[in-house]
């Protein structure tokens, strides 16, 4: 079976840079098509560094990166450097790259691949705001139909929000986009907060990681001992939930996770729940299902998944 066409569209971030070496890692399930990237934890200009320093950890300079989207449609860009340090990939020393930022802009380019791939063929994969995302959908409303599925980290119910009490942060950060993209029509695969909370880098988790002794494993293992303070602090969690990463493994390994197919939308005008996904998870609407909308996962095997993928960089 011929590896899935993806793009990653991506705002770096450690756990963004996890969920793009397992991709990286794993060419026989997975092509790499490009990178796009999106304000959102940080800025533009360092998550379209960050993007391109992940591609050279990973021994990958032949990736394309294109920079994206600077703010979210409809409102100011809210950040997150308060969990991953200035510079977004703050825990390991890692080099500025050398390979170069592609010329053109993130949003023209995912419309110019999904309209010369076979119909049907590339996945998109947001592991950030959905900036990007909505953006190429309003510009080039007939890609829709030629997208493959949409599999996206955001969102949250029973775990409630990260970022407000009500909504998650890549869904908070630009609500707007998002809700074009969960009306979009598209199959779409939601990694909600219920489910990334779930896997959690323990302290042998993270050895296992550490003890693969190549550059990418040690960052990795840096990376997690940056962030998971802050989620330590915060949820009293025996470590750092590996949110972005369930994207990528449920592309590779399906069976690892389980969820239902519902109605979710997007709460864009209310200032006190602004972002919140409201998830008909219990039926109790006739909204039509618009999502596969991701409760559990084999944590156990999502880690064993990690660790000998990245063992190849």
């Amino acid at each position: 079976m011929a590896p899935r066409k993806i793009i990653i569209d991506t705002d770096p971030g450690q756990d963004d840079a996890v969920a793009i070496l397992l991709a990286l890692a794993s060419p026989e399930d997975l092509d790499v098509l490009g990178i796009t990237a999106v304000a959102g934890n940080v800025p533009l200009d360092l998550t379209s560094k960050n993007a391109r320093i992940v591609c050279e950890l990973a021994g990958k300079v032949d990736v394309p990166v294109f920079a994206g989207c600077d703010r979210p449609l409809g409102r100011e860009l809210v950040t997150a450097e308060h969990v991953h340090g200035k510079s977004g990939l703050d825990g390991p020393d890692l080099p500025d790259p050398e390979m170069p930022l592609q010329d053109g802009h993130a949003v023209d380019w995912i419309i110019d691949t999904v309209r010369r791939e076979p119909a049907g063929s590339v996945t998109l994969c947001p592991l950030g705001p959905l900036t990007n995302i909505a953006s190429a959908l309003q510009k080039a409303p007939d890609i829709a139909e030629r997208v493959a599925q949409i599999v996206l980290m955001g969102g949250a119910y029973f775990e409630v929000g990260n970022i407000t009490p009500a909504a998650e942060f890549n869904i908070y950060v630009d609500p707007q986009a998002a809700d074009i993209v969960f009306k979009s029509g598209i199959d779409i695969v939601v990694m909600p907060l219920d489910v990334t909370h779930k896997a959690l880098v323990t302290q042998a988790r993270n050895d296992a990681f550490r003890a693969l002794g190549n550059a990418a494993g040690i960052a990795v293992a840096q990376m997690t001992d940056f962030f998971e303070r802050f989620d330590k602090a915060k949820y009293g969690s025996a470590g750092a939930p590996l949110h972005d990463p369930c994207v990528t493994a449920y592309l590779i390994r399906p069976d690892l996770f389980t969820g239902r197919h519902i109605n979710v939308e997007i709460e864009t005008t209310s200032e006190l729940t602004l972002g919140m996904t409201v998830a008909d998870w219990w039926g109790v609407t006739d909204r039509p299902a618009n999502a596969f909308f991701v409760g559990d996962l084999d944590a156990d095997g999502f880690f064993t998944l990690l660790t000998e993928r990245l063992a190849r960089l």
